[in-house]
């Protein structure tokens, strides 16, 4: 996805959007990479992921209620269609958002 401020691109995108929040130093979060990409190229491209790191965006993080990481938020026009804390396995997140495409 495109630089721009994280925020705007949540409310403002047509798009579904896989919001990962994460921190470089967070095993869990290194070890959902490869998954995350896996499962949404199983999807098609119908969901765009957005990174954002939790060190660098706290005011966000904060807003969005994010306690522990990795933590997923998905958006469309800026509302919240589900979320889930956790490694999860790349089935059960393909099954978590299949409905969503």
């Amino acid at each position: 996805m495109p630089k721009k401020n994280p925020k705007e691109l949540i409310q403002k995108s047509q798009d579904t959007i896989l919001v990962d929040f994460y921190a470089d130093w967070c095993g869990p979060c290194q070890t959902m990479n490869p998954v995350l990409d896996m499962a949404l190229d199983e999807l098609g491209g119908k969901i765009k992921l957005l990174k954002i790191n939790v060190d660098k965006h706290p005011q966000l993080s904060q807003q969005f209620g994010i306690r522990s990481i990795p933590h997923y938020v998905l958006f469309k026009r800026g509302k919240i269609l589900w979320r889930k804390a956790g490694i999860m396995t790349k089935k059960d997140l393909v099954q978590a958002l299949k409905g969503f495409c």
